[in-house]
């Protein structure tokens, strides 16, 4: 403990140990002692000279204080003590200046910065570290934060990399915003910016952590726009989230947070006294909605999220701010380019700003009042190119919003007693300030830009020059300025004003001949063009040169030949005479070439640090892109490729009928096509449906068959063919006339008739054997003898009568035998009557038998015709199948045909895509039809 209070400051005698020497020392006792009491006072005395002896402390102690941390876990004030100490090792916030002789050896940032890649060289360090943060005690909690902010702010990407890796590790720190303590919270929001600075990764474990539900709970706890320096730090760790990552912006605006940035602008009408800190919050709520809508986001998030934000009333709300008075010109500039970005090709957002009016008596279009800024000189040149920048995001892609800008120009629609946008641009056109000059001159080409239709209207604009003198259009007045460019004093004025009018008058005359036509039809503006290409400037007309080059192209190329003295090859005649073809394309090229070029080409915004650079337009640079290729294709073409190129549009022109043709051929085809599919589909329905009824009736036919035939083998055929006719009848659809109770009685019937048939059959045949026997004796007189046989024979009943005669009688004479003979014919004439009754029972029976024969012949007949259905629906089927196979073949030939004429579209350089998938889709359909059928 003396040792202890020595280092501390108490007196010693002796000589004073060396810096190094007291940290070998305290390493010492942090590692050898056993008493947790010694090693914290060691701990503590290293945090005190961890500042003032930094260098020694962190090569001796590092190791001693990670082992800290992993042993004495339990005790959280030496955890305190250590973890401050690395704190202290590793933050580039130095209090204390180090000695003389370990300032020459290395400054704080490189001390800083090796000792935090030696501590995270073992991820087990860092992994200890992030344990640390769950536990709640502040003297632990808070320094391990601010220990993990300085490892990410020294070695950021290789601390990302172990987090990511590291399970919970974002989660932890997500934690950190749900402390109640205020001090935690907000270096939790320090710690969380530099973990989230570029890494896509990162930014979206945080987004799905709740991040933006958290963070905007805070803003409105702190008082938005009014809070401290926590807004701002929750700002900036949104727009660390939010920026180049389209998944969370895409997340942003799904969970409905558009909706909660509302109530930020919601200013007080009186706006004096704005705090810096409020300027500064409410800048970084700008520019959290910039980066929303940003031009460089994929389309698809942008107009979603423009929509989103006039939904809300968010574009209502910054509209009032930009209306507003007191408000700082910073904020203004800001909210000028973020209104610009909100509007920037949403149609329904451009509608909405076109409509809305200043606070003024009388009110004025907002867009006037900002066009009044932009062509005055006196205003920032920053405000100047925010007014600039919103006119064009008004003009992109709002073909009825360059109407309504152009038709201000127009003699018809000019009103006297109000300033219109257009009179304003013209002021700024022709002003002596530059800066106004190009201003209005590229704006003015915004109006113009890819409508045909605005520039045609442009051309009827007259202006009246002076008195006396009569009104010259507008394209005249802007090539009269070029012209007269010398009389300007400055030089830098001059190349800006001459810049501005080139660009306006290329983007005028570009895609529009009649312009090009009324260009040529002043005879000085050739002549001046070639001039101004032809001499020698320095540097500064470079750039002026080339733009003459490009806008003498483009009056080749767009040069329908109307003129008879300026038509295309009379033109390339005069550059290969007066300039040269090299020359003309190497003045050309000035354009690309020149610095600031590549510059606007980046992004939509004009962002120039002074009014000098401000040359080039986004809009106008890919427009120098296109026509660049295109101009110097056509100056090299010769007349004859001229003519061969005439030649070949006319032949395109030819294929270009023929193709149109062809396309209505095919069109035509493709409805007959359609159409003989549903009639294939139809005959496919029909031909299922008979197949069905084929199949039902064939089954129904063989189980009849099957039952007449066991039937027949069982010996009952009449009963059976009652049987099979009732069921052929319900085959055909008959239903019997009798019920089932009449079926039984009839079968009842029929089998006591068929008894009775056969004992009639049985007993008329004995009686006729009778009678002939009879008859035999009439004939031979022996009527006794045969009698007597007869009666033994065949009848007790006769026998007895015949033997009382022979018994009594014996001899008796002839007489006797007469009368016993008459007796036996009327006994026979009896027997005669009862067997014509016999046969006529017979006959009966005989009837309803042929009956029945009948009715199973009708059955037989009524399947004959059944299977003739059959033989005569599968005959259909097999036409079907035909006529089937035959529209395949034409199917075939027709797609055989569609492919020819799709290569000759392609060859022709038609688009074929939509119909490439149509005809695709059709195949499939005709493939699955045929395997349907099949």
């Amino acid at each position: 403990m003396n040792f202890l209070r020595g280092v501390m400051g108490g007196q010693s005698a002796g000589p004073q140990p060396s810096g190094a020497e007291t940290v070998q020392k305290l390493c010492d006792r942090v590692a050898s002692s056993t008493l947790l009491d010694d090693r914290r006072d060691a701990v503590r005395a290293l945090k005190a000279l961890s500042k003032k002896y930094r260098l020694e402390v962190g090569s001796q102690a590092m190791e001693h204080l990670v082992n800290v941390l992993q042993t004495d876990r339990s005790d959280s004030e030496i955890i305190g003590y250590a973890l401050d100490t690395l704190c202290n090792l590793i933050s580039n916030d130095v209090e204390e200046e180090e000695p003389e002789e370990n300032a020459q050896k290395t400054n704080s940032d490189d001390l800083a910065g090796q000792f935090a890649e030696i501590y995270i060289k073992n991820q087990e360090n860092l992994t200890l570290l992030l344990s640390l943060l769950e536990e709640f005690d502040f003297h632990v909690r808070w320094p391990a934060v601010k220990l993990l902010t300085a490892l990410l702010k020294n070695q950021g990407p290789q601390v990302q990399q172990i987090i990511l890796v590291s399970p919970l590790g974002v989660s932890r720190m997500m934690d950190l915003l749900a402390d109640s303590r205020e001090v935690i919270r907000n270096d939790g929001l320090l710690l969380l910016q530099q973990l989230t600075k570029a890494n896509a990764a990162i930014q979206k474990i945080v987004a799905f952590e709740n991040a933006f539900e958290r963070l905007l709970d805070i803003i409105t706890e702190e008082g938005m726009s009014d809070g401290g320096i926590v807004v701002e730090d929750c700002l900036l760790l949104l727009l660390n989230l939010m920026k180049n990552n389209s998944s969370n912006q895409n997340f942003f605006k799904e969970g409905s947070y558009i909706q909660r940035m509302k109530p930020w602008f919601e200013v007080a009408e009186d706006n004096s006294g704005w705090s810096a800190q409020k300027v500064t919050n409410l800048h970084l709520m700008l520019q959290l909605v910039r980066v929303l809508v940003s031009p460089v986001n994929p389309p698809g998030a942008t107009s979603n999220c423009q929509k989103s934000a006039f939904q809300c009333g968010l574009l209502q709300q910054l509209c009032i701010i930009l209306m507003a008075t007191g408000v700082p010109a910073d904020i203004l500039t800001e909210t000028i380019n973020t209104v610009s970005e909100v509007i920037r090709g949403s149609q329904v957002n451009q509608d909405y700003f076109a409509s809305v009016n200043a606070p003024s008596n009388p009110p004025r279009p907002a867009i006037v009042v900002l066009l009044m800024s932009m062509v005055n000189e006196r205003q920032p040149f920053v405000l100047r190119c925010a007014v600039l920048y919103c006119f064009q995001c008004f003009l992109y892609k709002n073909q009825k919003g360059q109407g309504e800008i152009v038709a201000t120009l127009l003699p018809a629609t000019i009103d006297a007693n109000s300033i219109s946008a257009g009179q304003l641009l013209c002021g700024g056109l022709f002003s002596t300030d530059s800066l106004s000059n190009w201003c209005a001159a590229v704006a003015l080409a915004h109006a113009l830009q890819d409508n045909s239709i605005q520039k045609e209207q442009l051309l009827r604009v007259q202006l009246a020059t002076s008195l006396g003198n009569p009104p010259v259009s507008l394209l005249q007045q802007c090539t009269n300025i070029l012209s007269q460019g010398d009389k300007i004093n400055r030089r830098g004025s001059k190349v800006q004003t001459r810049v501005g009018l080139l660009m306006l008058l290329s983007t005028w005359m570009t895609n529009c001949p009649i312009a090009v036509t009324h260009f040529l039809h002043n005879q000085t503006n050739v002549p001046f063009l070639t001039a101004q290409i032809s001499e020698n400037l320095g540097e500064e007309e470079q750039l002026v040169q080339g733009l003459c080059a490009l806008l003498l192209g483009i009056c080749i190329y767009y040069n329908e030949n109307s003129l008879e003295n300026y038509t295309k090859e009379k033109l390339k005649q005069l550059i290969e005479k007066r300039i040269g073809k090299e020359i003309f394309i190497e003045k050309l090229a000035y354009i690309s070439k020149h610095e600031l070029y590549s510059r606007a080409g980046q992004k939509p915004q004009p962002s120039y640090n002074s009014p000098e650079q401000m040359l080039f337009d986004h809009e106008f640079t890919k427009l120098v892109k296109e026509l660049e290729v295109l101009i110097t294709k056509a100056v090299q073409k010769s007349s004859e490729d001229e003519k061969k190129e005439e030649e070949v549009k006319k032949s395109l022109e030819q294929h270009d009928s023929i193709v149109n043709q062809y396309k209505e051929l095919i069109r035509e085809q493709d409805m007959q096509l359609n159409e003989l599919k549903k009639q294939v589909t139809a005959l496919t329905n029909q031909n299922e449906q008979g197949q069905t009824t084929i199949s039902q009736q064939t089954s129904q036919i063989q189980q009849l068959r099957d039952q007449y035939n066991l039937l027949k083998v069982q010996g009952k055929p009449l009963e059976s063919q009652h049987h099979i006719h009732n069921e052929a009848a319900q085959i055909n659809g008959i239903q019997p006339k009798a019920d089932t109770e009449e079926i039984g009685r009839l079968r009842e019937e029929i089998e006591k008739l068929k008894k009775q048939h056969v004992v009639l059959e049985g007993q008329l045949a004995e009686k006729e054997s009778v009678i002939d026997k009879l008859r035999t004796i009439q004939t031979t007189g022996n009527a006794a003898e045969v009698y007597t046989n007869i009666a033994g024979e065949h009848s007790t009943e006769l026998c007895k009568p015949v033997a009382t005669a022979e018994a009594a009688s014996g001899d008796n004479d002839s007489a006797a035998a007469l009368m016993k003979i008459t007796q036996l014919e009327s006994r026979l004439t009896a027997l005669d009557d009862e067997n014509q009754k016999l046969k006529d029972q017979v006959k009966l029976l005989t009837d309803e038998k042929k009956t029945l024969y009948q009715q199973l012949a009708s059955t037989n007949s009524t399947v004959a015709i059944l299977e003739t259905d059959k033989r005569k629906l599968q005959q259909e089927v097999t036409e079907s199948k035909k006529e089937q196979d035959d529209l395949l073949v034409l199917l075939a030939d027709q797609d055989q045909k569609i492919f020819a004429f799709k290569n000759k579209l392609k060859e022709l350089g038609e688009p074929v895509e939509d119909e490439d998938d149509l005809e695709s889709a059709d195949q499939e359909d005709d493939d699955d039809d045929d395997d349907e059928l099949s």
